[in-house]
């Protein structure tokens, strides 16, 4: 044992020396803003008829980079459901079952698209009404015509418009790893669209469409409250609702291709750069600065996640670095735009450590089945980060978000922060389960045992992943 604890201790104070540096000399140097260049010579004086007009505001004007980088972006995201967690999900779950879970994220990819032209987006973005839900103006796209966006003035209204389709689309989709291997399909698909239309759009409009959690001051750069703990938490809610696989603890429920799983964590890491460094919304020096931290607090995650699993284990697993680097992404995506490289560091490796404990140790002991560890590492990694970033953030990084604790900004941005993750759990919450039961009542949630023991694939699809 003496030989598996060396290998953790070293790491582990490798990190703790870069905590206790990180907060005070290092990551001030690191994230403290540039010097201000000398003023330039003031120009001659202006004729007095000149200096009384009033000046005008210049005109939004479409960037032809930016709106380049948010396309990008968009597709990179999409990316992210397909095939990145169609691939991720795919893999963890048993053979008979890997189509079916597939199929999830595909449909998911199509449903939403479509619900979010109709009438998500304008839920979600609509003008406020009284800070809790967008208005009808944009009902099926209406009035817009790719003038600037009234979110992001350098890019069109579609551009913007079709960057947050893709994050609505991959929040439900996050979702199913948690009913993977048991529900009906035709639950699942009206599961999908309520549940965005209830849960993911309101939240979506508290935290980034003017409601009441953005006018309190709550920070969320890409999506920690509004994706991953509302999907983590609806994921737990989920799996007690529908109860657990039949067989489960007493069968053998091992991943049937690893491969798949870690091709599609590579894909889900590549892709998050246009989730996080893309919602700086233009090709800028914040979307640099985010696309570093990403990938910093991702690769900190992983092995933070490999060195507690290798101490306790003996054995560091692909399994487990992949998890880990999941869980750093899921992590850092509040914080992307307003930590420095340091912090993020410290948010991921921390964040590896807290979801091997959710995933491993809180899941055994309250005995759910939530089969591919949404909460574990959504529900928990999201609350995690969302409350870290009331810890990390510097304006030093973003004017516009704030200094947390460590940055001499007090406790003020940490409780907004844990309001943010309450009313987010809260909504999780309530809505899932109200709408799980209403669709349990009307036409039943789970598949029959005989579909269950044959697997979705063959029972709800009449196919086969693997014809050998």
């Amino acid at each position: 044992m003496v030989h598996r604890k060396i290998r953790f201790v070293a790491p582990a104070v490798l990190f703790g020396w870069l905590a206790m540096t990180g907060f005070s000399g290092w990551a001030s140097a690191q994230e403290a803003p540039k010097p201000a260049e000398a003023p330039a010579a003031a120009p001659a004086a202006a004729p007095a008829a000149e200096a009384a007009k009033p000046a005008e505001a210049p005109k939004p004007k479409i960037d032809s980079g930016d709106t380049a980088w948010v396309l990008t972006s968009s597709a990179l995201v999409m990316l992210m459901t397909l095939p990145g967690l169609a691939l991720f999900y795919g893999g963890l779950v048993r053979r008979k079952n890997a189509l079916s879970t597939i199929m999830h994220s595909f449909i998911i990819l199509c449903v939403i698209s479509v619900q979010w032209v109709l009438f998500g987006y304008t839920l979600a973005f609509g003008p406020d009404i009284k800070q809790l839900i967008g208005g009808l103006d944009f009902l099926g796209l209406k009035g817009m015509n790719g003038s600037p966006s009234s979110y992001a003035a350098t890019i069109p209204d579609f551009a913007f418009m079709i960057f947050q389709a893709m994050f609505a689309v991959i929040t439900p989709a996050l979702i199913t790893g948690a009913f993977a291997e048991r529900i009906k399909f035709s639950a699942f698909l009206v599961f999908t669209l309520l549940w965005a239309t209830i849960v993911y759009d309101p939240l979506a409009h508290w935290v980034w469409g003017g409601g009441w959690l953005q006018k309190l001051g709550a920070l969320d750069f890409a999506g920690g409250t509004v994706v991953h703990i509302s999907s983590g938490v609806s994921a737990l809610v989920a799996a007690i609702v529908i109860g657990k696989r039949k067989g489960h603890g007493k069968e053998i429920m091992a991943p049937h291709n690893l491969p798949f799983t870690v091709l599609g964590a590579g894909l889900l890491w590549f892709g998050w750069f246009g989730f996080n460094a893309g919602s700086a919304l233009a090709g800028n020096a914040l979307a640099a600065s985010a696309f570093v931290t990403t990938n910093t607090a991702t690769a900190a995650a992983a092995l933070g996640w490999l060195f507690i699993e290798w101490a306790e284990t003996g054995r560091p697993t692909v399994l487990g670095a992949a998890s880990g680097a999941v869980a750093g992404l899921v992590a850092i995506t509040p914080a992307a735009g307003f930590v420095g490289p340091i912090s993020s560091l410290i948010l991921g490796f921390a964040a590896g450590i807290i979801c091997y404990i959710g995933v491993t140790k809180i899941k055994a002991a309250f005995g759910y089945d939530d089969a591919l560890d949404v909460f574990g590492i959504h529900g928990i990694g999201g609350t995690w980060g969302a409350i870290a970033t009331g810890l990390f953030a510097s304006k030093a990084v973003n004017d516009a978000g704030a200094d947390g604790l460590f940055f001499g900004g007090g406790f003020g941005q940490v409780t907004n922060q844990i309001i943010a993750v309450g009313a987010s759990w809260a909504l999780a919450i309530v809505g899932t389960f109200v709408i799980l039961k209403v669709i349990d009542g009307a036409m039943g949630l789970r598949v029959t045992d005989e579909d269950e023991v044959a697997g979705l694939d063959l029972s709800q699809h009449g196919e086969t992943g693997y014809n050998l």
